[in-house]
């Protein structure tokens, strides 16, 4: 009884009979004529073709720009700490001739 509770009841339904072959199954020719339609639809009468909507390459650019965004923030970083480095350099020097002129 437990093992049959969850099974829905089937009132009139057939099973679907697969003994004749479908319209997939048989082998079919290939068309390779040209349509007009399809060719008036992605060239219009500018010539020009007709753009689809996004791209994949929205995600690589904005990669590449975050790659770009860091370097130069390195780059500025870098530069800070030299000119630091230079400031303090300079206030040492200033401070040691200040200590040999009054000593």
């Amino acid at each position: 009884m437990a093992k049959n509770r969850n099974k829905k009841k089937r009132s009139g339904v057939a099973p679907m009979d697969t003994a004749e072959p479908t319209l997939i199954d048989i082998p079919q020719a290939m068309d390779t004529s040209e349509s007009v339609a399809t060719t008036a639809a992605r060239f219009p009468a500018s010539g020009d073709p007709i753009k689809s909507g996004k791209k994949g390459v929205p995600m690589k650019r904005s990669k590449n720009a975050r790659k770009m965004k860091a370097v130069a923030k390195a780059i500025s970083q870098s530069e800070k700490s030299l000119e630091k480095i230079s400031r303090s350099g300079s206030k040492e020097m200033r401070v040691q001739s200040a200590k040999t002129l009054y000593d």
